[in-house]
């Protein structure tokens, strides 16, 4: 019987660089939410994919960056400490742009933990001049020595089995920690809650759905019916939000609820009985309290 292998791997970088994207891509399953708008992950989600005798467990982490209130400074926290306790780790880049200060600040942090790191350089699929790539990878050679540099696009797959092929060479002899047919560790009630605010970060504009959070209050199957009812609370910080949200004649909120019922009942498999309410909880995210009911330290 061959040998079994695991490896915890954390992935890091700035916001909006495609970190969840490519999670998603590994699992072929949506975990981690998505969306055009930086910080859109607020805490560190578990992805595990087991291929054959190896198992690798990812932790996707907030994007990087400077916080601005008290949810932000454990975003960050958050990434810092994903660091900690893994084998490797992941660190995604777009393949243009200035270098970042926050890029460099995790780079050092990675040599400070002296874990091998695989630089995965995303979004190549929206190069056109493909010297651009040449460079980047020059670039970032001279500051770190990555295990392997991997040019990918989440988008389209491309180089995602290279990708992975690099990863499973860091894996060390060990026993699986989780059941091979596992995906994550998140609660389902964890999982409606995040799909329902990629709806607002998707439909919303401006600061508005960085302001939201989802609580779920009712997650239970019919013991008579093949339905899922779910009671989700949207919660936002002023009452011009929640109008927004709301919407003329809550055309809006049934927007977000139809889109979060198509993904849920997808990736549940059942259908699903969705109803959303909106409250007020002004400045929840300098609010210790709410930060920790929401599930968000």
């Amino acid at each position: 019987m061959a040998e079994q292998k695991s490896a915890f791997i954390a992935i890091v970088g700035c916001p909006n660089v495609g970190k969840s994207s490519i999670l998603n891509r590994f699992l072929g399953e949506k975990i981690a939410i998505v969306s055009p708008k930086p910080q859109t992950t607020r805490t560190k989600i578990l992805g595990v994919l087991t291929r054959g005798e190896t198992q690798l467990v990812f932790t996707d982490t907030p994007g990087y960056h400077k916080p601005k209130n008290k949810l932000g400074e454990k975003m960050v926290k958050a990434v810092s400490s994903g660091l900690h306790d893994v084998d490797a780790c992941l660190l995604v880049t777009e393949p243009k742009g200035e270098l970042k200060e926050a890029e460099l600040t995790l780079i050092k942090k990675i040599k400070k933990e002296g874990i091998p790191a695989v630089l995965a350089i995303n979004k190549i699929d929206t190069l056109e001049n493909k010297e651009l790539l040449l460079s980047r990878i020059a670039e970032f050679s001279e500051l770190a020595d990555f295990a392997a540099i991997v040019p990918v696009s989440a988008k389209n797959g491309s180089g995602m089995d290279d990708l992975l092929s690099e990863l499973m060479k860091l894996s060390v002899p060990c026993e699986h920690f989780f059941p091979d047919d596992a995906i994550t560790d998140q609660p389902e009630k964890a999982l409606a809650a995040e799909y329902i605010r990629e709806k607002l970060l998707l439909y919303l504009q401006n600061e508005v759905p960085h302001g939201t959070a989802v609580s779920i209050e009712l997650f239970r199957e019919r013991e008579d019916a093949d339905i899922l009812d779910i009671n989700a609370t949207i919660y936002c910080e002023k009452e011009s939000h929640k109008g927004i949200i709301i919407g003329k004649n809550g055309e809006m909120l049934k927007r977000i609820s139809t889109g979060a019922r198509h993904d849920l009942e997808k990736f549940f498999d059942i259908h699903i009985n969705l109803q959303c309410w909106v409250k007020v909880k002004e400045d929840w995210r300098n609010r210790e309290g709410l930060i920790k009911n929401f599930g968000l330290d």
